[in-house]
């Protein structure tokens, strides 16, 4: 629809950016830190690009009050980071570490110091290596009690400062690509074995929310779901009906569960034909029910178009991680759906389609199925980004953030509640399988592939462009049409 009046953004929105621990803190075996599941990966020779990984990664551990400085600098006021389970338990549970629980008390109180919001993640994908090698990790049962203890060492810790609290990262993408496509810890491709995990992850979502009400009662709690919204390649219905089996698949097989704490029927149906649907024990569903979140965190990079598949089908295509356009392929679930490239939609360099419109009609969709706020906990573009004479042009990147804000205007104009836009990065950081070269921050950081260099942070345009947004509230952005 088209608004005569666009809504402003509200004066407590949370202007904010995003990291993830692994990806930018280095220091992996510093200060009583034990190994997670990516510092063991990321050695295997051939599963990163350029066999990068996380060591030194942009020495955020060291660097942090360089990095918050230039946050208050820009004004930002709102930073989502996550803990490092390992820097708090080395072996995932027992012996607690103090250290590392310093570390963050200092990230915290300098954050609230300059007036920023900090958003804790809990679980960012860095799982204790000591955790897989005892149990497997997210496929065994005891992850959930584990997990949980974690979580309320972090509640009681810090809960009495830090107010927003997102449980899990994309619980679909470490699940998928751990399990399905065998790219990301374990590397196991089983489709059994990932539905298995997945159910034991939202059990454990679930019981930390519950912990989260008897520690942090006053606090927001939720987790963050890599958001695809699916559309049908044209108006067939054989093509319509292969997007509500995506929609339903992709999506909704996750968020029911973080809202309603049941499954979809029509896919729980599937996988029990084929003998895929996860075991589900007495007491699972009442636990589910009762780890219902304050909002669902959302991280947007594009939408999926599909179409038709037959059950002699496609199945697991390729992922591009070189930023070489074009390399990337088709996937889909035979007898179900297969995707496939939008025609009206442009692509990044890794072959990420950009629709920000789309955003919107993802939010609408949220909005309307489960009426809870939204935090957009991440957004953002990886590109290529080229330092000239202590300088980064990076207007694409402009282009894009605003693009989106102004359709989060409108969303908020369709009277969708969304309580803060996290951009992803602040700073450019280890971009998990695709190294350095992929860069998303505000601030670019002097490493690449190569080496860590001198690490020294340069200002991009996009960095004084933001601060512009933040201080005007939303009212410097580039109008587009409608406004």
């Amino acid at each position: 629809m088209f608004h005569k009046h666009i809504q402003p953004f509200p004066q407590n929105f949370l202007w904010g950016s995003a990291s993830a621990a692994y990806q930018i803190e280095g220091a992996w075996n510093e200060d009583g830190k034990g190994p997670s599941v990516w510092d063991t990966y990321t050695k295997k020779e051939g599963t990163t690009y350029k066999n990068t990984n996380g060591d030194i990664a942009v020495d955020h551990y060291h660097r942090f009050e360089e990095d918050v400085n230039l946050m208050a600098e820009m004004g930002l006021k709102a930073y989502r980071f996550s803990v490092a389970w390992s820097r708090i338990f080395p072996t995932g549970k027992g012996e607690m570490n103090e250290e590392g629980l310093k570390f963050y008390d200092r990230l915290i109180d300098l954050l609230l110091e300059k007036q920023i919001e900090p958003i804790i993640t809990v679980y960012h994908w860095d799982l204790p290596q000591a955790l897989m090698d005892e149990y497997g990790g997210w496929e065994s049962r005891n992850i959930i009690e584990d997990f949980n203890q974690y979580c309320i060492t972090l509640f009681k810790r810090f809960g009495d400062r830090v107010k927003y609290w997102v449980t899990l990262n994309e619980q679909n993408i470490f699940i998928g690509l751990g399990y399905r496509s065998g790219i990301h810890p374990p590397g196991v491709k089983d489709l059994k074995r990932m539905y298995q995990a997945n159910h034991i992850a939202n059990l454990a979502n679930a019981k930390a929310i519950q912990s989260f009400r008897e520690f942090v009662p006053n606090g927001f709690v939720g987790p963050s779901f890599a958001h695809g919204p699916v559309y049908p390649i044209d108006s067939h219905p054989d093509n319509i009906l292969a997007a509500e089996n995506a929609e339903e698949m992709i999506n909704h097989w996750y968020m029911d569960v973080y809202a309603w704490g049941k499954y979809p029927q029509t896919t729980m149906e599937y996988l029990e034909r084929e003998g895929l649907a996860p075991v589900i024990e007495d007491g699972d569903l009442e636990l589910l029910k009762a780890g219902k979140p304050d909002f669902m965190g959302i991280n947007y990079y594009q939408t999926t178009t599909v179409e038709s598949n037959p059950l002699d089908g496609v199945g697991e295509g390729t992922m591009n991680t070189s930023g070489k356009k074009g390399t990337s392929s088709d996937s889909g679930v035979p007898g179900v759906f297969k995707t496939t490239p939008n025609p009206n939609l442009e692509t990044t360099n890794w072959d990420w389609e950009i629709d920000p419109v789309g955003l919107r009609i993802g939010m609408r969709r949220i909005n309307n199925r489960y009426n809870l706020p939204i935090l957009i906990s991440e957004n953002g573009l990886g590109e290529f980004d080229k330092l000239e004479d202590g300088q980064i042009h990076d207007d694409y990147r402009i282009d894009y953030i605003n693009h989106h804000l102004l359709e989060i205007k409108q969303a908020m104009s369709d009277g969708v509640n969304i309580i803060g836009y996290c951009t992803w990065s602040f700073t450019d950081l280890l971009s998990w399988l695709n190294g350095y070269q992929k860069r998303y921050g505000f601030v670019y950081v002097d490493r690449d592939e190569e080496g860590p260099k001198e690490l020294r942070r340069y200002k991009k345009k996009s960095f004084h462009w933001y601060s512009q947004v933040i201080q005007s509230n939303g009212e410097s952005l580039h109008r587009g049409d409608g406004e």
